[in-house]
């Protein structure tokens, strides 16, 4: 029996270890062991959100010091006419940011995140800017650079993605940050950088340097409407003028659910989370992922075998927006993979049992004259 203290990881790529009867919290045990003992990132693939959410939460836990990044779903069905949230937005591209200097940490993710194809990787890297302390500082430029990365301008900003202009002062609430930023000018110069409350303007923290992240997963600007335009006509042989979609972005107008026409907006083929993962990546997955992935794909196909049809709102084929499960098993048999069970695991080489056991039944009865008698 192996403790989850101690478990052995694989060294090699497609060097395989299979972990059995871990239940309840000891599957983040052995994870946050593992993760602590693998000196790069450990990619750890939940079957669902509310599992990815759980494992967070229980390796903070059980590993306080190490970095835990979660990069979550668009929480929105395949095809839907809704956007995602822009407080799920803002921590997919804060996710993805830190990512690029993490050297040692945990990104948790459910399966069907790592089957979406994501913008190419430079999209990220070219949207972004910094500010400084005693930078000049061009109002004009600054705002164009912020609607071109999808900001929008408002009265007072209260939401991520917002910007409101005052004077010599600027306000902004970046994607990825807790607080939004006050900018102070004195003439053309950064005077004052500081986080605040939007609910009572006080001043949380004085700061150095910002980063201004993208609003959206996305361009928007004129280079990128004239590509999505030309690019409609790859996609789709429906005239574009009955499609209420192209005519808001041609209005520089981001529709709900503009989402699913990503591969639009960029020339070259969407990238995945693959592109954005150090060479020396351990993974670590439920045994269950392959299925959760052939259902969930099921599922595009169907909806959008039932949606494909209108040509008032054309869709884009599946295979230009997620990878195949195939695809996915492929990409992980280039590092070295732990699969996790909630049973044995499966008799064959690099398999180890686990000493955890799921706890007995310690519910109260209190119908019982002694309702506490199971925990006793």
């Amino acid at each position: 029996m192996v403790s989850p203290l101690s478990p052995g990881i694989p060294q090699r790529i497609g060097e395989r270890h299979f972990w059995g009867q871990l239940s309840g919290a000891s599957q983040a045990l052995a994870i946050a062991s593992a993760a602590q003992k693998h000196s790069g990132l450990s990619l750890v693939i939940a079957t669902d959100t509310s599992s990815a959410i759980r494992l967070e939460e229980e390796i903070h836990f059980f590993a306080p010091d190490l970095s835990v990044l979660h990069f979550p779903d668009w929480e929105i069905l395949p095809y839907d006419v809704f956007s995602p949230h822009q407080d799920i937005i803002s921590q997919r591209l804060a996710t993805l940011s830190q990512l690029n200097e993490l050297t040692h940490g945990v990104l948790i993710l459910p399966i069907t995140t790592l089957l979406q194809r994501l913008p190419p990787a430079a999209f990220y890297q070219g949207q972004s800017f910094a500010l400084e302390l005693g930078q000049r500082f061009d109002i004009h430029s600054t705002r164009k650079q912020l609607e071109d990365a999808g900001y929008h301008n408002v009265d007072t900003v209260y939401e991520h993605g917002e910007y409101a202009l005052r004077g010599s002062v600027m306000d902004i609430f970046p994607m990825g940050q807790v607080s939004p930023f006050r900018i102070e000018l004195f003439d053309d110069e950064i005077e004052s950088l500081r986080t605040f409350d939007p609910d009572n303007q006080r001043t949380l923290e004085k700061l150095e340097t910002i980063r201004i992240l993208p609003a959206r997963e996305f361009p928007l600007d004129v280079e990128a409407i004239k590509l999505f335009k030309r690019r409609w006509f790859d996609f789709f042989d429906q005239d574009p003028k009955s499609c209420a979609v192209y005519t808001d972005v041609s209005q520089g107008i981001a529709p709900a659910g503009v989402e699913y026409f990503l591969p639009l907006f960029f020339e070259d083929a969407l990238g995945t989370l693959f592109e954005h993962l150090p060479k020396n990546t351990l993974i670590l997955h439920d045994a269950r992922i392959e299925a959760s992935a052939k259902r969930f794909r099921d599922d595009v196909e169907e909806r959008y075998e039932s949606r494909r049809y209108d040509i008032q709102r054309p869709i884009v084929a599946p295979a230009h927006l997620f990878l195949s499960v195939s695809d996915v098993f492929t990409q992980l048999n280039q590092y070295p993979r732990i699969q996790w069970h909630l049973d044995e695991a499966p008799e064959r080489a690099g398999a180890f049992a686990f000493d955890s056991h799921a706890l007995p039944d310690l519910s109260v009865d209190s119908r019982s004259e002694q309702p506490l008698q199971r925990l006793q």
